[in-house]
Order: C-alpha cells, then sequence, then structure tokens
C-alpha cells in the first residue's frame, strides 16, 4: 500500500500497555494444521502429554516473571476439550484498544478458530471492570480464505496510527486491506523469504517499542519495500537495532515492551536473550528491564513469549475483584 510519512500525524494513543491477557493451555501441542507455513516449529517424538504438562508450567513461571517485574496481567484458563494446540497464543484471534474496539481476527488454520471464545472477552467486562465499545469482527473473511492473524501480522505503530504487515498466508493482502479500511490504520505491507517462504507473522522479523523497534531487514525480500519499512521506522525516531537470520529463528524480534509502574519491562524468552550479542543486548537493556523466562516447549510450536501476550489497551471503568 502507498506510503506518504507527511500524511501520518501523531496521536495521543500510547504504543506500550499497562495490562496482558494470557491463556492457561489445556492441550498443547505441534499443530499440523498450520505446520506448513510455519518453518519453526519443531517435529517431536515426546509424549504429547508431557509436552503439554511442560508448557503449562511454562506459562505459569513466565507469568510470575513478569507479575513479579510489575507487570499487570490477567490469566484465563483454555478449556480441554475441543483440543486447541495454540490456546496459548491469543494475541493472533484478538486485540484490545484504548478506544474501548475489540478487534476479532481471521485464522488460517479450521482448528485455530476454535480458540475465539466469547466468554474470555466477557471476563475482562465481567470480572476486570473493562469496558468496551465496539466489537469489529473480520472473522467473516474466512470463508474466502482471508487470514490477518492479530498482532502476529500486524505490528501497530500506535501513536502514528500505522501498521506494518509481512505478506503470507496468515497476513493476505486483501485482509490487510479490509482491516485498514474498518480500523482506520494506514498500513506498510512487504515480502519476506526465509526458509524458501515468507516469514509466517510479521512479529517473528520485527517488534516495536516506544523508542526502539528490532528488526531482521535481511528477510525483506525486495530492496524498495526494505526501504521504506526502514524509512519509516527511521521517521517515527526509534533506534533500530538490527539482527540477523539466524537470530530471527531464534526468535529474537518476538518481544514486547510492557509498562509497568516499575519503569518499562522487554518480555523476551530465554532463547531469545541467549541468540543476542552482548552489544544488542546492551542496547535493548537501555529501553527497559530484560525478562527472560524459559519457554522451550512452548517455542517447539513454533511461537514465543510476544505470541502468548495479548495487550489490554481497553479503558477501565472500574478496578473490578482482579
Amino acid at each position: 500500500m502507498n506510503f506518504a510519512p507527511a500524511e501520518l500525524k501523531l496521536s495521543d494513543e500510547l504504543q506500550t500497555a499497562r495490562a496482558l491477557l494470557m491463556i492457561r493451555p489445556a492441550a498443547f501441542g505441534v499443530n499440523t494444521q498450520t505446520a506448513g507455513s510455519n518453518a519453526y516449529q519443531q517435529a517431536t517424538v515426546r509424549d504429547p502429554t508431557a509436552i503439554s504438562r511442560q508448557a503449562l508450567a511454562e506459562t505459569e513461571q513466565a507469568a510470575s516473571r513478569l507479575v513479579a517485574a510489575g507487570a499487570e496481567l490477567i490469566l484465563l484458563d483454555d478449556t480441554a476439550m475441543p483440543a486447541k494446540p495454540d490456546a496459548v497464543f491469543p494475541n493472533n484471534w484478538v486485540s484490545f484498544h484504548g478506544d474501548g474496539r475489540v478487534i476479532i481476527y481471521p485464522l488460517h488454520a479450521a482448528n485455530r478458530r476454535l480458540e475465539r471464545r466469547p466468554e474470555l472477552i466477557s471476563a475482562l467486562v465481567n470480572d476486570h471492570g473493562y469496558a468496551i465499545s465496539e466489537y469489529l469482527d473480520l472473522s467473516q473473511l474466512e470463508t474466502r480464505a482471508l487470514a490477518l492473524e492479530g498482532t502476529g501480522s500486524l505490528i501497530f505503530d500506535r501513536p502514528r496510527h500505522l501498521a506494518f504487515a509481512a505478506i503470507s498466508s496468515r497476513t493476505h493482502p486483501q485482509a490487510i486491506a479490509e482491516f485498514s479500511r474498518q480500523a482506520g490504520y494506514t498500513i506498510i505491507s512487504f515480502h519476506t523469504r526465509d526458509r524458501g517462504q515468507p516469514v509466517y507473522h510479521t512479529n517473528v522479523m520485527l517488534a516495536l517499542g516506544t523508542r526502539f523497534a528490532v528488526i531482521c531487514d535481511q528477510v525483506i525480500a525486495d530492496a524498495d519495500e526494505r526501504s521504506t519499512v526502514l524509512g519509516s521506522l527511521d521517521a517515527s525516531g526509534r533506534e533500530l537495532i538490527f539482527i540477523g537470520r539466524q537470530q530471527m529463528s531464534d526468535f529474537a524480534a518476538n518481544l514486547l515492551e510492557i509498562s509497568t509502574p516499575n519503569g518499562p519491562v522487554i518480555a523476551l524468552s530465554a532463547r531469545a536473550l541467549s541468540a543476542l550479542d552482548p552489544a544488542q543486548r546492551r542496547r535493548l537493556e537501555a529501553h527497559g528491564q530484560l525478562v527472560a523466562p524459559a519457554i522451550d516447549a512452548i517455542e517447539s510450536g513454533g511461537g514465543s513469549l510476544r505470541c502468548m501476550l495479548a495487550e489490554i489497551f481497553l479503558p477501565r471503568v472500574s478496578s473490578g475483584p482482579g
């Protein structure tokens, strides 16, 4: 889509959220329906029950680490049936916005569509005092095989009302255009290539904080598109932290800045942190406290810590019991 930097106007929308939604997985496992488009999934011969239990323990530990660092976190439960192997990744089906909008997204795999449970959203309202002004439901795009998987597909520059999107089977151009039309976001879309196929989610190769961006620009296939992406990031005033392909494969860009009373926290996995060289780590640490739990079983499913975190920007009408 066309992009003109002069047309962007800063809003008062915050880049980082104070509250997060996480899901305790009940049946985590390698998802055969998504394996074809996700080169980061790892085949395993381990007992599926053992992997599921490890993923649950990793989720609990990650949540505890984030809470200890000052994050406000709502941890809700997956249901055992029907089995939802990727339920631990709620950011792909829903996003919560500061104007009270809830956006529901179309998912590529049929078994992932089971993750959309209205009662989870109701819990935010009824149990935690959040207010919803509008639902924007894009899930009907699935009938036309048009996927757009939430903040996996869309990396929001919230103050500029802009989103970056890497085209793939999970991030369809027509779905991007429909999102742009209905949500009012300017989009910068581009093509990637890694391991012989598109990078399955944009948040594997790009992360935006308030004052920094982590990017693997090597996977942006077209030079003009690469220039557009980097030019926009540079125009935002963010410090650019470049990573390589192997670091991307270790989820070094799959991270999230979180606002806490103790200052900014940057959540990433232990594997991602170990993939950074000392200079990259120092540059990232300058922007916030690094919290890096080990989530090896979850990462075998092809996603990392950022994918586990759905940011809650909704206005709150009361403190709620949570």
